[in-house]
């Protein structure tokens, strides 16, 4: 029981209940929670679009009406647009739901273990890592979906664990500046010799280059259930490291003194954006600034708690994704344009807003 100046008492749990914004912690939950609503009718609205645009002679109505089960037209044209439906956009939607939320989740895992704001998959080197590995793999001659993931996980977390190692080998870890230039250094060097391969082997070049811009163009749903059981493992382990993460936030010894064990925690973490970056590379390819845009912004919306940002970021980064592809299909239509072109157009600005502010966060 605490004492109110003039002698009365207040009841447990009165003080901390007042942020220092000002705002009470009732009001701050219930407008998260209308954000979130919001945020899921916006992916709902997306996933919609996304279903009933593209790049083909199917249009929007053609495609809403045959949605509804009311195809418009003769029986050859409602057959074209039923296949477009289920074949085409309903898969490459489905598997830009699984991009976007993988991508966000191991951006934002991801600078957490760094406590770097800066921290993402194609600025450190994970995506060119799993790029890299998946083009050694096709030129071998490896076609299975399931070893591709496998390779381009083992190929994520080599990447992952050499930027980071070099960083803490030249004192620098807390510096965002220098990971990043560690990470370019990295990424620049795998490009290189990705385009080696593309010069040695013509046989696998076509399928190398779809690793170098990033597209869901032509995915289906056998790409998708390859992805599925690192994607579900990924998802337990998220869970069970989530809390352990937000104690490491307040400080090494803090988390110690809660029972939590930091080195296995950063391990731990370290393993699951391999395992979801890796997924996503093989699937669509190295598609960069996701990472970094959705923690960002899922920061910005719920502040600095890790289990907040992780469940805004399974909301975000499908939408960013999903919102890419579409622009990506009707703005040179009927031509595509690549997605990693688009998330790049968006996450520039980011970065240099990041790099720009006065006081760069240390996470």
């Amino acid at each position: 029981m605490t004492r109110h100046p003039r002698g009365g008492s207040l009841a447990p749990g009165i003080i901390n209940q007042t942020p220092a914004d000002g705002a009470p912690r009732g009001e701050r939950r219930r407008a998260l929670t209308v954000t979130v609503m919001w945020l899921i009718a916006a992916l709902a609205l997306l996933c919609l679009t996304s279903l009933l645009i593209g790049a083909g002679e199917v249009g929007p109505l053609t495609s809403l009406a045959t949605l509804v089960g009311h195809p418009i037209g003769a029986a050859t044209g409602s057959d074209e647009a039923r296949f477009v439906m289920t074949e085409l956009r309903g898969p490459r939607t489905l598997v830009g739901l699984a991009v976007g939320a993988s991508l966000g989740i191991a951006g934002a895992l991801l600078q957490a273990v760094a406590r770097n704001p800066l921290a993402e998959p194609g600025l450190l080197g994970v995506s060119a890592g799993s790029a890299f590995a998946i083009a050694v793999a096709l030129v071998l001659g490896a076609s299975a979906a399931t070893l591709r993931v496998s390779v381009a996980q083992l190929g994520a977390v080599c990447g992952c664990a050499f930027v980071l190692g070099a960083s803490r080998l030249n004192a620098v870890g807390q510096d965002p500046i220098r990971l990043v230039l560690t990470g370019a250094v990295l990424s620049g060097l795998l490009g290189a010799l990705t385009s080696l391969l593309l010069l040695m082997d013509q046989r696998a070049a076509d399928e190398i280059r779809f690793w170098l811009v990033g597209s869901l163009a032509g995915r289906r749903l056998a790409d998708l259930q390859a992805i599925l059981p690192s994607l579900a493992l990924a998802a337990t382990i998220t869970l069970t490291i989530a809390r352990p993460l937000s104690a490491l936030a307040l400080g090494e010894r803090v988390a110690v003194g809660l029972g939590h064990h930091p080195r296995r925690v950063r391990l731990l973490a370290i393993a699951v954006v391999a395992m979801l970056v890796g997924a996503a590379t093989a699937v669509a390819g190295p598609i960069a600034f996701v990472g970094l845009v959705v923690p960002f912004a899922a920061r910005a919306i719920a502040g600095p708690d890790i289990r907040r940002t992780l469940w805004l970021a399974l909301i975000l980064g499908p939408m960013v994704v999903i919102a890419a592809d579409i622009v990506a299909r009707v703005v040179v239509a009927p031509s595509e344009l690549s997605l990693g072109v688009i998330t790049a157009l968006i996450g520039a600005p980011v970065l240099i807003a990041v790099v720009r502010s006065r006081r760069l966060p240390t996470l």
